[in-house]
């Protein structure tokens, strides 16, 4: 495990290089050239979805990757490395820190967190980052050894504050909470919004959306100009 990949982010901002199927820019090609064109402008890490994708990006990109693996699973709401299965995928990959939804919500084929968590900090070899909606979820994680809370799933769950931008207050008290970094993910899309974010207290700012999905980027400019009318 090497926790200088910390040291590496530290007060940065992370590129989320994601595109499901049904988006127009879906492709491990396109998503390898969106972490190159991220690094050229000095992003400091990538987090990438699905094993080819981190492959792919690993291979044009010399950051520090978070990996995780989005699947449904029926009966399941966890969709984010929901199973060993995948996290072990996304670790063969090239993957320097696993992201897992650390939900308190079940998982799917009878799996806890608690068994994934402790399977996964046996090998010794990847850095845990939990995704969490509250202050409680993330407490949690960093009691069963998480390496990094990130609060990428708050508005997510039915029990988190469902808002518009990123969640300043969730970010504040993990980072006076917590002893474990934390990373700010989630809804940012202004410039002034990453800096609150690090005010807050994050250790690193991740940025989905508003970098790395021009369909969305669009539709707010769209959507604004239509209501100014």
């Amino acid at each position: 495990m090497d926790k200088t990949m910390l040291e590496k982010v530290r007060g940065g901002i992370i590129v989320s290089c994601q595109a499901l199927p049904e988006e127009p820019l879906f492709g491990s090609e396109v998503m390898a050239k969106m972490a190159i064109a991220a690094q050229a402008g000095g992003a400091v890490g990538i987090r990438a979805n699905t094993p080819v994708d981190i492959a792919a990006i690993k291979a044009e990109v010399n950051l520090p990757l978070i990996g995780l693996w989005k699947r449904d699973y029926e009966g399941s709401e966890v969709y984010i490395t929901p199973t060993l299965e995948e996290a072990e995928e996304v670790i063969r990959a090239g993957a320097d820190i696993v992201a897992l939804d650390a939900t308190s919500r079940p998982r799917p084929k009878g799996e806890t967190l608690e068994e994934l968590a402790a399977k996964l900090r046996s090998r010794g070899d990847v850095l845990l980052m939990a995704d969490i909606s509250t202050v409680e979820e993330g407490l949690r994680a960093e009691e069963l050894g998480f390496h990094i809370l990130s609060t990428t799933m708050s508005g997510y769950t039915p029990y988190s504050p469902q808002q518009e931008g990123p969640d300043f207050d969730l970010i504040r008290e993990l980072a006076a909470r917590a002893s474990v970094p934390v990373f700010a993910e989630g809804r940012i899309h202004t410039r002034e919004e990453a800096v609150e974010c690090f005010r807050s207290g994050a250790y690193t700012v991740v940025i989905g959306g508003a970098i790395t999905r021009p369909q969305q980027i669009t539709k707010r400019f769209t959507d604004f100009v239509r209501t100014q009318g």
